[in-house]
């Protein structure tokens, strides 16, 4: 039972990698904000599907909304609407990558003041560690430096931010409800918010019809279906799994395995090249987070030995 939420972190985080190569090539279909906003329609739908055909129960409780609130309003609204804006205003894609692998950084801090989840100091040196892996992969790959607009970096430290308060969120949601109940209101937060926004946007340009021809294409349609069903409900409902039996700033280390998967997929299905960056950033990122995740197991038990 205890290997199963390290099973879900590599899951998500090599089910996320893939999220990289689908939606670059979404994106020579749609708009960005568009292709979150199928994304999140198809996962609601989907996961409703499940709902009604009572594969899944969903408590509509009050005293929980408070907390699915949180959750929601985190990942995915606020964390996909400044990664998205924010991505548009940067002048180097990469600098994406730099600024999300500062994610567990962020969770670390937080979960240790208000989740009281202190780490060892063995495992900072990890979570550091793999954080630095990420970063070296991105900052190699320019060698005339980094430049990016102001605004930019600060809507991508924003969409940072909001994605380590998610994890704290959904830690706390996971003592009253399951990971499929939160992750079902994470659906209906996303479609509803981006719909609107997109339906909007195409209203303003008169291209409203836009919204149904678009899925004529079937180099969208297959993305939007992996993005949405295995994605977001797959992948945000692993994560809740995850964060459910871990401490977040174990839960969240796994998250940086997703720059080798999307480094793998890139050279494997797009024929990307891989240069010895790649390798030893990749390196640096299993060993701390296997140096994490191996810490936080010997810390239970030497708590359990102590206890008895």
């Amino acid at each position: 039972m205890k290997k199963y939420p390290h099973i879900a972190g590599i899951l998500f985080a090599t089910i996320f990698g893939f999220t990289f190569m689908f939606s670059k090539v979404a994106l020579d279909y749609v708009t960005p904000i568009g292709l979150i906003a199928y994304r999140f329609i198809i996962a609601f739908i989907v996961i409703e599907i499940l709902r009604r055909f009572k594969v899944i129960h969903i408590r509509f409780e009050k005293r929980h909304f408070k907390h699915l609130f949180l959750v929601a309003i985190f990942q995915p609204i606020l964390y996909f609407i400044f990664e998205t804006y924010g991505l548009n205003l940067l002048t180097v894609s990469g600098e994406a990558g730099i600024m999300i692998a500062m994610i567990p950084i962020f969770v670390t801090i937080l979960s240790t003041l208000i989740l009281k989840e202190k780490p060892k100091a063995i495992q900072v040196f990890f979570i550091l560690l793999s954080v630095f892996g990420v970063l070296f992969i991105q900052i190699s790959k320019y060698t005339s430096g980094i430049q990016s607009g102001l605004l930019g970096f600060f809507l991508l430290l924003l969409a940072v931010l909001s994605a380590a308060f998610f994890n704290i969120a959904s830690r706390n949601a996971s003592k009253t409800l399951k990971p499929y109940e939160v992750t079902y209101f994470m659906m209906f937060a996303g479609a509803v918010t981006f719909n609107v926004i997109y339906l909007g946007q195409l209203s303003i340009e008169n291209r409203i019809s836009d919204y149904i021809t678009n899925l004529y294409h079937i180099e969208l349609l297959l993305p939007i279906l992996y993005l949405g069903i295995i994605a977001s409900i797959g992948g945000f409902f692993l994560v809740n799994f995850a964060l459910g039996k871990l401490p977040a700033h174990v839960t969240s280390i796994y998250t940086n395995l997703s720059t080798i998967v999307a480094i793998a997929a890139g050279a494997l299905f797009l024929s990307e090249t891989l240069y010895i960056y790649h390798y030893i950033g990749s390196l640096m990122i299993l060993v701390g987070v296997y140096g994490t995740v191996r810490a936080n197991g010997v810390a239970k038990r030497k708590k359990i030995q102590y206890e008895l």
